[in-house]
């Protein structure tokens, strides 16, 4: 070990063994002044079985963070990423590892969490299920405008480049940065070519990007979604309403792009590029794309959540239904249900589902779900899950035989826990894009229910993020 004038030091010819749940790797130090031995270090830009001196970036208590400065000697499981960008980008971190070890790391975290914070009997994970697709899975991407892109190391200091509009992902932890992408590897074609399409269109029309800074700038987001069934919609976000050169580029994306099913636009002047309260425009085709699972449609608006995976979101909801069994006359609580897919894609098995959301225009989308398809046994409640999942509620729609939960990644509410054990529900399926806000939600009903299975699901390959259903029954 040695130290740089900043105090924070460099460790060198250290091997990486492990990887952490947020994706960063982990390597462990014996710190000579210290009674710590295996000191955690999480660090960028590693995967187990690199060795690399690293800078120490943060200093805490327990753990510290760094950067690799030099790498001694690359992994043997190490594969070369598919993207250009990777690296850069913080979309893809685990491009670098093979997608059988991805696959291997996502069930030790699941494992791993639930053995460190859950204090409760837990059986052995079924095996993760796999994606089918590594690449261009998702159905949904966001890029930014900004006349400041991000340089590279190799591009600093060359004041020969003039050109510093970007349309691309925003750099980690840089809300002002940037990268201009040129080949993504997340959404199918024709992501890439309308991204491409409408940089090259923009500066060749003069239409300035947007400065965040500034707050200065036309052209501000790019957002484009696609479904399994063919469907596109682009939505392009300006910061000022123009009607000119606003027709302008419509038109040329309307010329170019003759499968675009849905194009709209937003007026955001916000100091954030949120448009969720904000009025989306039509300008050319439905205000709205189709997604189909199984015989069912799912009508998906501007703002509507859906599933970014489809084809895996689809594994996912026939694990649901598998797990909870169903025999035919169950009262279902989906609770968390967002738009309803999951709601609507098991009311066929059941006697009645009633779904809870705290968005409004999410239910509004359920409703509209549950009508396209004739589904007639779902009834969807807008509101604070705790504030409405109580006595009187359960009076008025059924004791459920089982309850679904799929909540966001801080978990379920503590008074939402008591309610669901105020139901007496026999099975509980909970989702989660968590394991750690899982294993503490299953601690918390571990009194009245026991796991009985569970199973991670990767719905987002090249990532360390990891879906996890688990089985509970009542004891």
């Amino acid at each position: 070990m040695r130290k740089r004038n900043n105090n924070l030091p460099i460790f060198k010819n250290v091997e990486i063994t492990d990887l952490a749940a947020e994706g960063k790797a982990i390597a462990k130090i014996n710190i000579e002044d210290s009674n710590k031995k295996d000191f955690v270090v999480f660090v960028e830009n590693c995967i187990p079985g690199d060795v690399v001196d690293i800078q120490i970036k943060k200093k805490q208590r327990n753990f510290m963070e760094g950067i690799p400065i030099l790498f001694h000697k690359y992994s043997e499981i190490r594969v070369e990423a598919k993207c250009i960008h990777f690296g850069i980008c913080g979309g893809c971190k685990w491009q670098s590892i093979p997608y059988q070890a991805q696959l291997q790391y996502k069930q030790k975290q699941v494992n791993d969490q639930f053995r460190h914070l859950g204090k409760f009997e837990m059986p052995q994970a079924e095996e993760i299920l796999a994606s089918k697709k590594e690449y261009f899975y998702r159905n949904k991407l966001e890029y930014t405008f900004s006349d400041k892109r991000w340089l590279t190391k190799e591009e600093m200091g060359d004041e020969s480049i003039k050109d510093l509009d970007a349309l691309g992902f925003h750099i980690p932890g840089k809300f002002d940065k940037v990268l201009d992408i040129t080949e993504c590897h997340l959404q199918p074609s024709p992501s890439d070519e309308i991204r491409l399409a409408v940089r090259s269109f923009a500066k060749e029309n003069d239409l300035s990007f947007f400065n965040v800074r500034e707050q200065s700038g036309f052209l501000r987001n790019l957002i484009i979604r696609n479904t399994s069934i063919g469907h596109l919609m682009v939505i392009v976000s300006f910061f000022y309403n123009e009607k000119g050169k606003r027709e302008l580029l419509l038109n040329f994306l309307t010329s170019k792009f003759s499968n675009i099913s849905s194009l709209m636009y937003v007026i955001n002047p916000k100091k954030n590029d949120t448009i969720t309260d904000l009025p989306v425009n039509l300008y050319k085709g439905n205000d709205f794309i189709i997604e189909q699972m199984e015989d069912l449609k799912f009508k998906i608006g501007p703002k509507s959540f859906y599933q970014t995976n489809s084809e895996q979101a689809y594994q996912l909801y026939c694990l649901v239904r598998e797990y909870a069994s169903f025999e035919g006359n169950e009262i279902v609580y989906d609770l968390y249900t967002g738009t309803g897919t999951i709601a609507n894609f098991i009311s066929r098995k059941v006697k009645k589902v009633v779904g809870i959301e705290y968005v409004p225009e999410a239910i509004e989308d359920a409703i509209e779900n549950s009508k396209i398809n004739d589904i007639q046994n779902t009834v969807f409640y807008a509101g604070d899950m705790k504030d409405i999942l109580n006595k009187e509620f359960i009076d008025i729609n059924g004791k459920p035989d089982v309850v679904i939960l799929d909540p966001p990644r801080a978990g379920v509410h503590p008074d939402v826990i008591d309610s669901i054990l105020l139901t007496g529900a026999n099975k509980i399926v909970y989702v989660s894009c968590n394991a750690a806000t899982q294993a503490r939600d299953i601690q918390l009903l571990s009194e009245q229910y026991k796991v009985v299975k569970s199973r991670p699901v990767d719905m987002f390959p090249q990532t360390a993020h990891v879906e996890n259903i688990v089985l509970l029954v009542k004891k």
